[in-house]
């Protein structure tokens, strides 16, 4: 109810009220941010940018999911803008739980006990790009396939395919080797 206020507030562009909702979300907007652009500055300005569109498209806001739930995907949406601007890659997971492991009944598989989570970063950071921003959204940020399709602009049918192929390409980098032989 608090909340609802505040965001009254902004869509009538009261500066008071748009800086408490900035303060309460930019922290964990920026943590978002960072799992997708390299630099702290660049991280900073897809916040601030992300905050700028959702400031002005406020009035599209209508309470369907929470607040913060639909700022991610403009902050998840402008970090992907900002990479596809600047031909960047995807930056190092920071101490994220993955799902990498815990998949669905039907598409089971299973990575090395040994495999550590800089492993892990390695292999996400060397799949294609197609591969990379459905493997981000669905196992670290928890997208679904349809909100996917959506901040991707691609099927569900797409991002399942490449979620699953993806994954197959994961599971083959995260092999080890043992006296120079895959097991």
């Amino acid at each position: 109810m608090f909340q609802n206020h505040i965001i009254e507030k902004c869509k009538q562009n009261n500066r008071k009220a748009q800086m408490q909702l900035y303060n309460q979300y930019c922290q964990g907007m920026y943590i978002v941010a960072k799992r997708f652009v390299k630099h702290d500055a660049q991280a900073e300005d897809v916040v601030q940018d992300a905050f700028i569109k959702a400031f002005s498209k406020l009035h599209q806001y209508q309470a369907e999911v929470t607040f913060g739930a639909w700022l991610k995907r403009i902050v998840v949406n402008t970090s992907i803008d900002a990479l596809k601007s600047n031909k960047q890659h995807l930056v190092e997971i920071e101490d994220v739980h993955l799902k990498v492991v815990d998949t669905n009944d039907d598409d089971k598989w299973l990575v090395d006990d040994a495999v550590t989570l800089d492993d892990i970063k390695d292999a996400i950071n060397n799949l294609s790009k197609k591969y990379r921003y459905v493997a981000m959204l669905y196992l670290i940020e928890g997208y679904d396939h349809q909100e996917i399709s959506e901040i991707l602009q691609i099927s569900e049918v797409t991002s399942r395919t490449q979620l699953y192929r993806g994954k197959l390409k994961l599971q083959e980098l995260l092999k080890h080797t043992k006296d120079g032989t895959r097991y």
